[in-house]
């Protein structure tokens, strides 16, 4: 298997994960401290933070997981075009 396509794979995977973190923070009886809820919060939480720390919320609605999504997206499209 050449190494893009599993970087490639990886990067989707995480943004996939992204979006259902997302989805999942609309309901308000999710429990986060429990499994598998913990599990998909320590993986998504160290990639949001940092485009959080940089992007305010903007009346309330955190933009910080849809620009994470596109610099992975960014990144992933990168990674098909360098590594065949």
């Amino acid at each position: 298997m050449e190494i893009g396509l599993i970087i490639s794979s990886l990067l989707q995977l995480l943004t996939m994960l992204i979006v259902v973190w997302c989805l999942l923070s609309w309901f308000p009886n999710i429990r986060w401290y429990e499994q598998p809820f913990r599990t998909l919060d320590r993986i998504v939480q160290p990639v949001v933070l940092p485009f959080r720390k940089l992007i305010p919320p903007i009346s309330g609605i955190d933009l910080s997981p849809m620009v994470a999504i596109l610099v992975l997206q960014f990144c992933q499209t990168l990674v098909r075009n360098v590594l065949p």
